[in-house]
């Protein structure tokens, strides 16, 4: 594979060929560090790479822990979260139902010539309840 590079001012350009199996590499860590191909390239030819800071082994057990803990917590509070979204579902059918109930009532007060009374509050309320 053929690599060009480009400056960002002026002409020149620079062709380089790249082997199958070093492009493989890179883009193995374009993926694994979720970067582009030429980022990994630009970074290889600058040399900035960083040096972990304390014992590599170390830093990876302590993030296979976190994990764990992380898919224990995620067990721990999928019932809740099962829980509460039915429970917003069902404020979401009462609000349809209160709605419903509330223009009925408006339409019998027409109908028996009494004044409708417009609750601001109880529409915001069902408002806030259909959106959520």
């Amino acid at each position: 594979m053929k690599l060009i590079i480009k400056p960002n001012k002026g002409f020149g350009k620079i062709g380089v060929e790249i082997d199958e199996e070093l492009w493989e590499d890179i883009e193995h860590l374009s993926e694994r560090y979720g970067v582009s191909p030429g980022s990994v390239i630009e970074i290889a030819l600058r040399g900035e790479f960083r040096e972990p800071k304390g014992n590599l082994e170390e830093l990876e057990e302590k993030a296979r822990e976190l994990e764990e803990r992380t898919w224990e917590l995620e067990r721990e509070y999928a019932p809740l979260r099962f829980k509460a979204y039915g429970l917003s579902e069902d404020n979401k059918i009462l609000a349809i139902e209160l709605s419903g109930l509330i223009a009925e009532n408006n339409q019998l007060k027409r109908f028996l010539r009494m004044k409708p009374e417009r609750n601001v509050e109880l529409r915001k309320l069902i408002s806030y309840y259909l959106q959520g």
